[in-house]
């Protein structure tokens, strides 16, 4: 039987944009031996606050003690987690892999499928952009093994919750007249 997949807490921390914030933030969990599984930062469209997506490994540590750690940080102004069945999530990654003429068909052929775009041409390789789900991403990467990987790279994940999608109801209007 096959182990289960590791389960991930995803949470979204609102921080000031102050030099440093990353760093503390980081070392928190250094110290802490909390293992994180991913980790993506970037300012949001307030220019005062960044935005720092954590994926963390729930058997390494408890959300709750994460959370009160990291409320500790005087830069943290917001903590969400972000249930992966309610949320957005996307990945972006960048790999080379080996395409020579018999294959290269073949491997266009799979960017086209998984809505990829090829970025970089060489003669026995191309260099593939690919965003998404990481489950779409772990998809892609696990058939381009069989090709030759010669060099990956993957951002780390970026989450919102989902949106709301109870609409109001609208009031039926008769003729008038």
């Amino acid at each position: 039987m096959a182990n289960p997949p590791p389960r991930h807490h995803i949470l979204s921390v609102l921080v000031e944009n102050k030099a440093g914030v990353l760093a503390r933030v980081s070392s928190l969990f250094a110290r802490r031996g909390f293992n994180i599984y991913s980790l993506a930062v970037a300012p949001t469209d307030d220019e005062r606050f960044s935005r720092i997506t954590i994926v963390v490994d729930v058997e390494s540590s408890p959300l709750e003690q994460v959370t009160k750690q990291l409320f500790k940080l005087i830069n943290v102004v917001k903590i969400s987690e972000l249930d992966p069945a309610h949320a957005v999530e996307r990945e972006m990654m960048i790999l080379t892999v080996k395409a020579e003429p018999g294959t290269r068909g073949q491997v266009i052929e799979l960017v086209d499928v998984f809505q990829g775009r090829i970025v970089d041409v060489g003669h026995d390789e191309l260099t593939i952009e690919l965003a998404g789900p990481p489950s779409k991403l772990d998809d892609f990467e696990d058939l381009m093994r069989a090709y030759g990987i010669g060099a990956l790279q993957r951002t780390g994940r970026v989450a919102l919750p989902k949106l709301e999608r109870t609409a109001t109801r609208l009031r039926s209007i008769g003729k008038v007249g």
